[in-house]
């Protein structure tokens, strides 16, 4: 598995420009994540290139500025905000003298510890297994600089395809696993669908507040904390809305910029929740400067999962950190677009609740209107 950070590890983050026009948010957002990780972060190296070098991503007078910042720290663990090759990677820790870790195997570390369910387990599990994979021949340098030596011809080449034979084995293991659950998922939706009962997703960046707004809406005592990833798990929970019934929301897992396709792929399960919903609630951190890039990049996991075409209705939440007050926005159909509410204080949430019923009866009405169209279709042709 991906070795993680021990809890209170010093690091150093590096972020570098490559002519992004949010690179402060970049720097602000991996500074929490390596806090979510458990990890304290001591300083940051920062600097802008034209392209990434490719032996060392950062280029020899950056590496060595890296290097003089840790020592100044004393700092054990060197955090890239990009994502590494496998070789530049190693060559990074050979420069260094310490461990280096790119984004992608940070918010793998993330997942790992907030993993509750049996399901998210496997999922990150094999996530992990997929990411390790492109980088077991780290562990290995040792045997490649003394290859040909007597005794030593071969046993590192062997060693390696050991480890990717068992490491193939695990991997299959669990995606069967995980499909199984897929399929046990896929039973439970045929059955709320024949129950007729508007299925609502949370969906949104990750600390916009849905687990929060979960709660304040089903009273369902889901964990929520202001740290990025904090729910993983999907949880469901039936809402009776006065003048709709009972509904079904769901709570999914929180979506990041460059969110690692490994993840998006073992995560497929649990994000079939979005994918299957007859509406989403994508919830905003309406206080965040960075809202409207955060919810672009919400949109192109949606696009990624096939779950940009469900029917949103969007949740600018957070207000009491602003100077917004409660309200509903409608579109120029006459149909609800946007709901302002806290979740933490309440505001609002008698008005999405509104939103619901509006759009559990507007469903409902079609859906009769559907049946009533089949049925004369049925006698029309009948009569002919």
């Amino acid at each position: 598995m991906i070795e993680r950070p021990a809890a209170g590890e010093r690091a150093v983050i590096v972020q570098l420009d490559f002519g992004q026009a949010d690179i402060a948010d970049e720097l602000e957002e991996v500074r929490l994540l390596a806090e979510s990780a458990g990890g304290i972060v001591v300083a940051e190296v920062s600097g802008r290139r034209h392209s990434p070098d490719p032996r060392t991503f950062a280029g020899k007078g950056k590496v060595d500025e890296i290097a003089a910042t840790l020592a100044a720290a004393g700092a054990d663990l060197v955090i890239f905000n990009h994502e590494l090759s496998p070789v530049q990677e190693r060559n990074l820790e050979r420069e260094l003298q310490c461990r280096v870790i790119d984004r992608t195997a940070l918010i793998l570390d993330i997942f790992a510890l907030r993993a509750a369910s049996a399901e998210g387990k496997l999922q990150v599990e094999l996530a992990q297994l997929e990411h390790l994979s492109t980088r077991l021949v780290r562990g290995w340098t040792h045997l490649e600089r003394q290859r040909g030596g007597i005794g030593l011809r071969g046993p590192g080449e062997t060693q390696l395809e050991t480890d990717r034979r068992l490491l193939g084995n695990r991997v299959k293991l669990l995606k069967e696993r995980l499909e199984r659950l897929s399929r046990q998922r896929g039973v439970q939706r045929k059955a709320r669908r024949r129950g007729d009962v508007l299925n609502v997703s949370l969906v949104g960046y990750t600390n916009a507040g849905k687990s929060t707004l979960f709660n304040a809406l089903t009273k369902a005592g889901v964990y929520a904390a202001d740290q990025l990833f904090a729910t993983l798990d999907t949880t469901s929970r039936k809402l009776w809305i006065e003048g709709a019934g009972s509904i079904v929301i769901s709570d999914t897992v929180g979506f990041i910029r460059a969110l690692p396709h490994a993840l998006v792929d073992a995560f497929h399960a649990t994000l079939e929740a979005a994918t299957d919903a007859d509406l989403l609630l994508h919830v905003v951190d309406s206080a965040s400067h960075a809202r409207d890039e955060q919810m672009a990049e919400v949109g192109k996991v949606l696009a990624e999962i096939g779950a940009d075409c469900v029917p949103q209705i969007t949740v600018w939440n957070k207000i009491d950190l602003t100077d917004a007050g409660p309200g509903v926005e409608r579109d120029d159909y006459g149909n609800i677009a946007r709901v302002r509410v806290s979740a933490r204080s309440g505001e609002g949430l008698d008005l999405l609740r509104g939103a619901l019923a509006e759009r559990a009866t507007v469903r409902a009405e079609s859906r009769r209107q559907a049946v009533a169209d089949a049925g004369h279709a049925q006698r029309q042709e009948a009569t002919n």
